[in-house]
């Protein structure tokens, strides 16, 4: 059954003489929204895929009149490469360093990479308060990383030997083998690693007592990750070619992903841009009113609690919360008043909150 297509304007929520700003501008919003760096959701990653290839078609001008003219039969059969080759996506989101190009299309489109194999990526955890989350700034994290041996750099050999070339397979680290079925007339090759080097091509006669003969180490670094403002909880920011080596010599390495998490804060709970506490009050503050101060990220503020609050009411401090990331506003700080009744009762208080229940009696009639 074919799945419907929607609307490339309606998947980025814009007109259809929408300039080429408006579409560069919906379509950023959306992918920081459904990027699946920061968004977990079901359903992200396809509304990604979706959003990237809209605006794939729509910011060029020649796709873009073609689907205006025909519909999807006008930008149909176009591969990954013409669809995202000649977007730069690094730039259009001003140095996020979130995996817009490379890796990321290649997986989700099924994109071929040409040359060695990359080396995989490396994912690690950093956690800032909650005033670094607000303003923003570098934070230090430390890495563990495979590198080249520097002893034997990189060879796995003695330092002073080099290994050798292997014979038995010439040096490629395979071998073939060949046998005729169907009379001769076809000829089978099985090709396989070859047993005497493991595939390697090359023999070690003594290895580096520093890697053990695999020529790599694992060495631990400190680098130095900017915290954007507004930060939001779980964003992976991305620092180029600092993950794992590449398989293959000359290859390119992965990346690293630096996962900010917010630092528990005895202060507030974090929700999204907005921040939430509570404030114990007395029964009196609560019917009467009161004026309590509260901390804020910046300084204290002063909060009036109205005559006949409630147990649980929410009083709202706007702008008051964390910086919304991508954004201009600011999230607000909630509190959530809890009445507190009193356990034991002093004689002269006992005697009020009698005279308090004789008084609401009278009242209602009793």
């Amino acid at each position: 059954m074919a799945t419907a297509r929607r609307d490339y304007y309606e998947v980025l929520g814009i007109s259809r003489d929408a300039d080429e700003k408006a579409i560069k501008d919906a379509f950023r919003s959306l992918a920081l929204k459904y990027h699946p760096d920061r968004n977990k959701e079901a359903g992200a990653e396809d509304r990604f895929k979706e959003i990237a290839e809209a605006y794939a078609v729509l910011s060029d001008p020649k796709k873009r009149k073609d689907y205006d003219s025909r519909g999807f039969a006008g930008v149909a059969g176009f591969s990954p490469e013409d669809l995202f080759g000649g977007i730069d996506f690094g730039d259009l989101f001003g140095g996020l360093n979130y995996d817009f190009g490379g890796g990321l299309f290649d997986g989700f489109f099924g994109r071929r990479r040409r040359g060695p194999a990359r080396g995989s990526n490396l994912e690690v955890e950093v956690v800032v308060p909650l005033e670094r989350v607000a303003r923003g700034g570098e934070e230090r994290v430390r890495v563990a990383r495979l590198q080249a041996c520097t002893a034997c750099k990189g060879s796995g050999a003695k330092p002073g030997t080099q290994p050798r070339s292997c014979t038995a397979c010439g040096g490629t680290g395979r071998q073939t083998r060949s046998r005729r079925e169907d009379k001769g007339s076809v000829v089978i090759q099985q090709v396989t690693a070859c047993p005497a080097c493991r595939g390697r091509g090359s023999i070690i006669d003594e290895y580096c007592p520093q890697c053990r003969g695999t020529g790599e180490v694992e060495r631990e670094e400190t680098l130095t990750v900017v915290i954007p403002v507004g930060v939001e909880e779980g964003m992976a920011l991305r620092i180029p070619a600092r993950g794992m080596p590449s398989p293959d010599k000359n290859g390119p390495p992965g990346d690293l992903f630096v996962v900010v998490r917010s630092a528990p804060d005895p202060r507030f709970a974090r929700s999204g841009a907005d921040l939430w506490r509570e404030e114990l009050i007395q029964v009196a503050d609560a019917a009467l009113g009161a004026t309590l101060t509260v901390p804020t990220l910046e300084k204290s503020a002063k909060v009036s609690v109205p005559a006949g609050t409630q147990p649980g009411a929410v009083l709202r401090l706007r702008g008051k919360g964390l910086p919304e990331f991508g954004a201009a506003r600011r999230g607000d700080l909630y509190v959530r008043i809890i009445v507190q009744v009193p356990e034991q009762l002093g004689a002269e208080e006992r005697g009020l909150y009698e005279a308090l229940r004789r008084l609401q009696k009278k009242g209602r009639g009793s």
